[in-house]
């Protein structure tokens, strides 16, 4: 399965700051840390989500269609992740709310564009 996936960033420690605080909202800490990359996650030998700078030293760009979801264990938490990001300076994608049977998110995007959700099953 996923074991980690990363989302360019022209600005590393801007990054940072916004997901060191939206992912401390999970209990998520920084795992692997280098000059270009940055990896947060919940326990050792967990999915990790990061940061990075890209190898061909050209910008980071969007991909269109290209999403990264974040699962939760209740809805409240997923209004919580929403807001953080919105607190943060991420932008509005789609208030938490259902979308189909036993399906709950918020959608919105980090500082550089990148399209995130927090979700929950049940």
């Amino acid at each position: 399965m996923i074991g980690y996936v990363t989302l360019g960033t022209n600005d590393l420690q801007r990054a940072a700051m916004f997901y060191d605080a939206l992912l401390g909202e999970l209990g998520a800490k920084r795992a692997m840390e280098m000059e270009s990359f940055i990896a947060w996650a919940t326990a050792p030998n967990t999915p990790m989500i990061a940061v990075i700078k890209p190898f061909d030293k050209k910008p980071a760009t969007v991909g269109n269609g290209v999403m990264v979801a974040i699962m939760v264990d209740a809805k409240d938490k997923v209004h919580a992740l929403h807001a953080k990001a919105l607190a943060l300076g991420g932008t509005d994608e789609g208030a938490p709310g259902p979308r189909g049977p036993a399906f709950y998110a918020g959608y919105f995007r980090d500082l550089d564009g990148n399209k995130l959700n927090a979700f929950f099953l049940g």
